[in-house]
């Protein structure tokens, strides 16, 4: 069953540089909406969607389950600050935040740990996108 989305959501998934492969990482997920509509996306690619809240992870779970069985979505509840690769997890090389205060302007001390986390979990190739644009703005991940 294909996900409905809002315009201003598909507007962004539409404008991600997906690839049928891409490892793609979604922070401050909610239910997990744009998520699933990533994963329609993908063959061999991955989403994993994160959020600080167990219910959001919860409920994206809830309905990602083809998603999930199928390999091409997993989520995990940990904040963007705190996000680190898991020992047989492969790095990211698409970043995506719908309306995250972290990296939007309004809590800039996190959101420079956030871009610190991001830096250490992608490729060197990696880009990462936020709302805010027409519809989407790319941040530069900083690389040390």
């Amino acid at each position: 069953m294909p996900t409905r989305l809002s315009p201003r959501l598909a507007a962004v998934v539409n404008a991600l540089p997906l690839q049928p492969h891409s490892r793609v990482l979604e922070i401050g997920c909610g239910p997990g909406a744009a998520a699933r509509a990533v994963a329609a996306r993908l063959t061999t690619g991955h989403i994993l969607a994160i959020d600080r809240s167990a219910t959001a992870i919860a409920q994206a779970e809830a309905a990602a389950t083809d998603e999930i069985t199928s390999g091409r979505m997993s989520v995990r509840q940990v904040a963007g600050e705190d996000f680190v690769l898991q020992a047989d997890e492969e790095p990211y090389d698409i970043v995506f935040a719908v309306r995250v205060g972290a990296l939007d302007g309004r809590h800039p001390e996190v959101g420079r740990r956030v871009l610190q986390r991001i830096a250490l979990t992608t490729t060197a190739e990696a880009r990462l996108f936020i709302d805010g644009g027409d519809p989407l703005r790319e941040l530069l991940i900083p690389r040390a």
